[in-house]
């Protein structure tokens, strides 16, 4: 066997336990969805310690937490603000891109109207004019006439979203 110097075994030694040291962790706390290193600080809120596994912990600001942020995002109005790269548009043409989109929704709210009508009088209060296979298919008609009212609930739901997004550009 060969003699391993005292020297060499002391610094493998040394080694060993200085690269230990450099990985051991201070305990964790999780309280809540925080987590802290702090004995004292976790003792006091009642926080649970973490056990097994590695906890990765990414440090923040200091005084910029996210209950922090909500709030004073909160307490200020929310400004309507474009990307940064975003182009620039004058007032005249924004108004004239206003005024086409308000068109184009009121053309829409009218298609979706008649459609609605169409619907409601085919649908005749829940009583559709039976066809021809209908009179034979009773199982038939009780579809069409289910697929009639949800047609017609659909288009009433398509009618409320486009007013209120005529509502908007007021």
């Amino acid at each position: 066997m060969k003699k391993i110097s005292s020297t060499l075994l002391c610094s493998l030694l040394c080694a060993t336990l200085g690269s230990s040291a450099v990985w051991a962790q201070d305990r964790i706390y999780r309280c809540g969805n925080e987590y802290t290193n702090n004995a004292n600080h976790a003792r006091e809120r009642g926080c649970k310690a973490v056990d097994g596994g590695n906890v990765t912990v990414l440090q923040s600001n200091p005084g910029s937490t996210r209950s922090n942020a909500n709030a004073a995002s909160a307490s200020k109005p929310a400004a309507a603000s474009s990307p940064a790269g975003a182009p620039k548009v004058d007032n005249s043409q924004q108004r004239s891109r206003d005024a086409d989109a308000r068109a184009i929704l009121e053309a829409e709210l009218r298609k979706t109207q008649a459609r609605l009508a169409d619907l409601q009088k085919e649908y005749n209060n829940g009583s559709p004019e039976k066809t021809a296979l209908e009179m034979r298919n009773v199982q038939g008609y009780a579809e069409r006439t289910a697929e009639l009212k949800a047609n017609i609930a659909r288009t009433e739901s398509d009618i409320a979203g486009i007013q209120r997004e005529m509502g908007r550009l007021k």
